[in-house]
């Protein structure tokens, strides 16, 4: 079985053999030992902490293979960017300008540097390992996180978003780097990538064009690759739009990937999510026919998460089966958050 955890301090290992995987470009998860301590630290910190409202916490996630104890996958959440370091992002401005001698019309869109988000809640960091997607791992890893923001709302703003990763080409190629970036920074995509990765935004703030950009002056190449998603993102874009998420008009400063959002309340797992007391253990599997369902515990800073099968019974109480109750170290009488997996035709 595999079990949504807290991130722990021995899965730096997993997470750096994780980092390695990723083939470049997801910035949260870089191939690197003292970025992903420093990670690890940070969410244990934010597990533990107890705040009022969002600030600067980060949760990270490892999904554990319970059977073998290996870390196959993680995800997380910033609670607020923009809390310690400016959140930079192109918003898509539409500009149309008319003339009458001679008759012309004449539109154009236009690319400004923005710090828009701040004080949103970001998720981020989500990665499967190639080997475990299959099944629902995929969607395990994406939808647990919402649990969390469903048991504890006062941790997390009111809007929620999500930058998605963008195209570049079989050699790691970024077109709108290279038309844009490239004449900034005098690097390549890969090394900018790198840097801010680490955790060093202020170069972003000291370089960047601060003027609009007029996006029919860059080469085709470039201007079809804004707002479109690496090809290995799109089963990531299709479990956001699921969920309520839509497009922002506003891209990723490296390599315009789309940025996607939704105010909090509206996620559909949110929505759905309701408190429940463990009436049942079962010692047998429940059958197929009863509802899949993400279930979670309601404490903190244990916070754990199982796609299982979940029978409803009386006075707001449900039967799970007894390994997802040892995966999730929970007994009868205990309170859980339970949130319905979406029906294939729903996903369509």
């Amino acid at each position: 079985m595999l079990v949504m955890r807290p991130v722990r301090t021995q899965d730096l290992d997993a997470l750096y053999e994780l980092s390695l995987s990723t083939g470049g470009g997801l910035t949260t998860l870089p191939p690197n030992r003292e970025v992903l301590s420093a990670k690890i630290k940070s969410s244990r910190a934010s597990f533990k902490a107890e705040p009022p409202s969002p600030g600067d916490e980060y949760y990270l996630f490892s999904l554990e293979d319970t059977e073998s104890g290996r870390v196959v996958g993680t995800s997380g959440i910033f609670a607020y960017v923009g809390f310690s370091k400016p959140f930079y992002s192109y918003r898509l401005l539409h500009l149309t300008q008319v003339s009458h001698q001679p008759d012309m019309k004449v539109d154009t869109r236009l690319l400004q540097l923005v710090n828009d988000y701040e004080g949103a809640t970001e998720l981020g960091t989500l990665f499967l390992h190639p080997d475990w997607r299959k099944g629902v791992n995929g969607m395990m890893l994406s939808v647990a996180r919402y649990l969390l923001m469903a048991a504890y709302p006062e941790r997390f703003a009111d809007k929620v978003m999500a930058e998605i990763r963008g195209w570049t080409d079989e050699n790691g190629r970024s077109p709108f780097w290279e038309a844009i970036g490239r004449h900034f920074f005098g690097m390549d995509f890969a090394e900018a990538d790198r840097i801010n990765g680490m955790g060093n935004s202020q170069f972003i703030a000291d370089l960047m064009p601060k003027f609009p950009i007029y996006t029919n002056l860059l080469p085709e190449q470039a201007q079809e690759v804004i707002g479109k998603p690496h090809d290995d993102a799109r089963g990531a874009v299709r479990l956001l739009t699921n969920e309520g998420f839509r497009q922002a008009g506003a891209v990723d400063i490296f390599d315009a990937g789309p940025c996607y959002e939704v105010p909090r309340r509206e996620i559909r797992t949110i929505r759905k999510a309701r408190r429940v007391k463990l009436g049942e253990i079962a010692e047998s599997k429940i059958k197929a026919t009863s509802s899949l369902a993400m279930v979670a515990t309601a404490r903190m800073p244990d916070f754990r998460i199982v796609a299982t099968r979940v029978v409803d019974m009386d006075k707001g109480a449900v039967t799970i089966d007894s390994d997802a109750a040892r995966a999730l170290g929970v007994k009868v009488g205990a309170e859980l958050i339970v949130a319905p997996f979406q029906r294939r035709e729903d996903q369509s």
